[in-house]
């Protein structure tokens, strides 16, 4: 409100206040941290992204392409003048012109019928090259914002662990002054500590770089962006045995290797002996101004003169047309070779996922297992600093100290980390695999109800 008024004495037009409050009350939005839903970053990394700009520069030129071949059969008009800079002497053998109009178009061509349908796949591998640029863009947000979402969750478990190692180190130095205890405790006690506020740290840069990435991706200022945890879509558990789907990469390679061919048998029909047929009509204005062209004709030039007719071609011989066929027939060839590789690195890739899934898997069971058992053993030696160990006599069990209470509690926090780290690294791998297998949009689909 203070700033509405600074704003509103500085401008005498009471609109002009309000306009200039209300844009700075959006950039003060726009700069503070705000929770900011996965759908979002996934639609502002989309229409940021420089790989998909250019995917639909891609898409732009082959559209233009497949409209340039079918213009062929469409008839195109010119108009021209032949006015003489001077007056003319003689007979010139061209017909003086003040203007003429000439029309053209192809009838009919069977190679330009071959280019028509290259072009129309070389459409439609651009849109599969859109799909797929937006698909791993998709990719790489999501998974930024997934590992953000859990640094965020790890770093608060963090500060919890901190705390708790920095309590421990207050009750050794209280027990090593008292003579209770070693000052060996404490100098582990200190270790102990230093090791949680480096991996907090460690945490704390993660999670800045995560910020940048992020930021990039999207355009937001840095450290903007706030995780939505329950804007996360459930990932699968998706194994290498699931129905696979042509990948869009994989698919726009094969349609490009297709449009190649096209191409390529396009050229060779050009060296056969087929016809081609093509229409054109013609309109000429002449003039005997500015010379004596009637002198030379039985009778005087017509002022208007129009003419049609069907033309045919038949290539018999050309070098440029043979040559044109060995260039393609090697691009096509190189278009086949690059979608069968792409295809194979991504076999290749399922077949890494699939082993990498099942040790990650087992990985984050275990850190699961870890730590249920480290809760286990806080909640046992916290019943035991409460009411004892539930012992007497000569065979009873020493009381537990306060430090290994602590203790227990960094070790709990530890787990938990641990296990975060391990839920991670095992959903960025679904994550990759969903893509991998062609599944990829099923789950950015989800994102919507979200």
């Amino acid at each position: 409100m203070r700033a509405e008024r600074e704003l509103k004495s500085r401008y005498r037009h009471p609109q002009l206040a309000r306009g200039a409050a209300m844009l700075a009350l959006a950039a003060a939005a726009v700069s503070a941290p705000a929770q900011v839903s996965l759908r979002t970053v996934v639609e502002l990394a989309q229409s940021k992204s420089s790989n998909v700009k250019l995917a639909q520069s891609d898409l732009l030129k082959a559209e233009s392409a497949l409209s340039q071949t079918r213009d062929a059969f469409v008839p195109s008009l010119y108009f021209g003048s032949g006015l003489p800079a001077f007056p003319e002497v003689g007979f010139t053998g061209s017909l003086p012109t003040v203007w003429d109009a000439n029309v053209q178009s192809m009838v009919f061509s069977l190679p330009q019928i071959r280019y028509i349908q290259a072009a129309k796949m070389g459409v439609k591998a651009a849109k599969l090259g859109l799909k797929d640029a937006k698909e791993q863009v998709a990719l790489d947000a999501s998974t930024a914002y997934i590992e953000l979402d859990t640094v965020h969750q790890e770093l608060a478990a963090a500060h919890e662990q901190e705390s708790d190692a920095s309590l421990m180190v207050e009750i050794e130095q209280q027990r090593v002054d008292g003579g209770v205890d070693p000052k060996s405790n404490l100098l582990q006690a200190q270790l102990a500590a230093a090791e949680v506020k480096l991996h907090r740290l460690h945490l704390e840069t993660r999670a800045a770089t995560l910020n940048k990435q992020l930021s990039t991706l999207t355009g937001l200022p840095v450290g903007s962006i706030i995780p939505s945890h329950g804007s996360i879509p459930e990932i699968p558990e998706v194994t290498a045995d699931e129905p696979q789907k042509t990948t869009p990469g994989v698919e726009s390679s094969e349609m490009l290797a297709d449009s190649r061919e096209r191409v390529q048998k396009g050229d060779v029909e050009r060296t056969w002996l087929l016809p081609e047929f093509a229409f054109g009509a013609i309109y000429n204005r002449n003039t005997t101004l500015l010379n004596n062209i009637n002198i030379y004709y039985k009778t005087d030039l017509p002022a208007n003169n129009f003419s049609t007719g069907f033309s045919i071609r038949v290539p018999i011989f050309n070098f440029e047309d043979r040559d044109k066929v060995k260039e393609s027939a090697a691009e096509a060839l190189r278009a086949r070779v690059e979608a069968e590789q792409a295809q194979q690195q991504n076999d290749i890739q399922i077949a890494e996922l699939s082993g990498s899934l099942r040790e990650l898997d087992t990985l984050a069971e275990i850190a699961r297992l870890k730590q249920e058992i480290a809760a286990q053993q806080l909640e046992s030696a916290t019943s035991q600093m409460e009411v004892g160990n539930g012992t007497s006599g000569a065979n009873a069990q020493p009381q537990l100290s306060p430090e290994v209470e602590q203790q227990a509690r960094v070790d709990e926090r530890q787990r938990y980390i641990e296990a975060l780290d391990a839920g991670f690294d095992l959903s960025k791998a679904r994550l990759n695999l969903l893509r991998a297998l062609g599944h990829m949009q099923d789950w950015l689909n989800e994102l919507g109800t979200k």
